[in-house]
């Protein structure tokens, strides 16, 4: 997690470093629902590799946002889940959406 002195002074600035990546947004709409397993949600987000998924949800880890469930199983189950900071984004995400579905509407 980075120290408020590496942040940027701009709190907009500060949310979009965090999450403003497209793969990050769209993780978050799905952990949103419920935690999801790494092969699920590569799966679900089409086009993304691998390793972007790796590092944007190591990033994401590191932040704060998500966190990451090893169970004890053979073979080994890994969950990611969104922490109370990720669900605090909640009301950015449906901002997006309802802003999206207007737009969408609009341009029939």
């Amino acid at each position: 997690m980075l120290t408020k002195e590496e942040l940027p002074a701009c709190p907009v600035a500060t949310t979009v470093q965090m999450v403003g990546s497209k793969w990050k947004l769209l993780i978050l709409r799905n952990l949103l629902v419920r935690p999801w397993r790494f092969n699920e949600l590569r799966k679900n987000l089409e086009g993304i590799s691998q390793k972007v998924l790796t590092d944007s949800l190591r990033s994401m880890e590191e932040d704060g946002i998500i966190t990451r469930t090893v169970y004890p199983e053979v073979p080994p189950r890994v969950e990611y889940s969104l922490t109370e900071l990720g669900k605090s984004l909640k009301p950015i995400l449906d901002a997006m959406q309802n802003w999206g579905e207007r737009y969408q509407n609009s341009i029939s």
